[in-house]
């Protein structure tokens, strides 16, 4: 796949463990249990065991089929592509939620490049739009964060429930697991059990070790420690964090959030904080968004159901309202319906 980027640790020669769930205590003061962390020595012995190598080859990156772009709802469903009138393709993006701006942008530049290449037929045309789409929703900075030396790498998730933010976690962990990197999920979302069983089933199905909290309602920040303490023992590549997704009271989102941060910063450095936002929401998602921007400093979204909706633009106007990019697609309920997000194959699905 053009264009894709994938991170493989170099293998080791001891075994991968089995799935384990470990219960984290309730503790009182998330200060104190930061005295358990691994002495500073431990700490740089065990990352300094970690050999991190990028590789870029087909065959280490597929992870099975990774392509998406029939995956992707075209914008022209119920709408018809008039090649001898252009405008007319500004109200389909303008539908398909690419913003005034961008949408009328994205139609002048069609027909910039369609006067100097003599292009008239409706596959030409197409052809450009691809090109022109392509190029609007590519920004930099795509790839996750597993770079440097210092591990565990910790990811934090978050988002509204109900967006797919558990299956997320589990899809990215066995991503992960099949590039040899050791996964352990941290289930932060004390307050609903259901999470808790959701995030469990998903860390089985990927092989990675759960840690959880041993009450319901219990102190997000001290399951978000005590997965990272498990990490650090273990030592394991990448802590995931699933987190609480109640947006009715921002400040105390924001609070929670920090003070996960903090915790987790004691002992690890926070590599991404991803937003997963569901595509079929539109305008209400970025709103979602912004919320979240504010609270949680993302660093990257992950969007969910893209072949759900005909209204691909959100990914542009996501990324150009909150100045980050969208990293990672899911299109399915199965544990490779993930990938990526790749501008071209995303422009060539929304064309159609």
């Amino acid at each position: 796949m053009a264009g894709f980027s994938w991170f493989k640790k170099k293998k080791v020669d001891a075994p991968a463990a089995e799935p384990v769930q470990v219960v984290a205590e309730p503790v009182q003061a998330v200060a104190e249990r930061v005295q358990v962390v691994a002495e500073p020595a431990q700490a740089a012995e065990t990352q300094a065991q970690a050999v991190v190598e990028p590789i870029a080859s087909e065959a280490a990156a597929s992870g099975g089929s990774r392509s998406f772009a029939s995956r992707i709802r075209s914008i022209f469903i119920g709408n018809r592509f008039d090649s001898e009138d252009l405008d007319s393709l500004e109200d389909i993006l303008l539908l398909a939620d690419f913003g005034l701006n961008a949408s009328a942008e994205v139609v002048s530049e069609v027909k910039r490049i369609a006067k100097a290449e003599g292009a008239s037929s409706e596959a030409q045309l197409k052809a450009i739009l691809v090109r022109v789409l392509a190029e609007a929703l590519e920004v930099p900075g795509r790839e996750l964060n597993l770079t440097g030396p210092d591990l565990p790498y910790v990811f934090l998730v978050v988002g509204v429930n109900g967006v797919g933010k558990t299956t997320t976690i589990g899809k990215l962990a066995k991503w992960l697991a099949e590039g040899d990197w050791q996964v352990v999920i941290g289930a932060a979302d004390t307050f609903r059990a259901a999470a808790v069983d959701q995030v469990a089933t998903w860390a089985q199905r990927a092989g990675a070790k759960l840690v959880a909290g041993e009450t319901e309602g219990q102190d997000p920040a001290s399951v978000a420690f005590k997965a990272v303490e498990t990490a650090i023992a273990d030592k394991a590549d990448i802590v995931i964090i699933d987190t609480a997704g109640r947006l009715q009271n921002k400040q105390g989102l924001m609070d929670e959030l920090g003070k996960i941060r903090r915790v987790i910063e004691k002992s690890a450095r926070v590599s991404e904080t991803l937003l997963v936002l569901d595509a079929t929401t539109g305008q209400n998602g970025l709103a979602q968004a912004k919320a979240f921007a504010e609270a949680a400093s993302i660093t990257g979204v992950v969007l969910t159901k893209v072949d759900g909706t005909a209204k691909g633009g959100i990914v542009y106007t996501i990324q150009k309202e909150l100045g980050v990019p969208v990293k990672l697609i899911g299109f399915g309920e199965g544990v490779n319906d993930f990938a990526f997000f790749e501008a071209d194959q995303f422009a060539l699905g929304l064309v159609g």
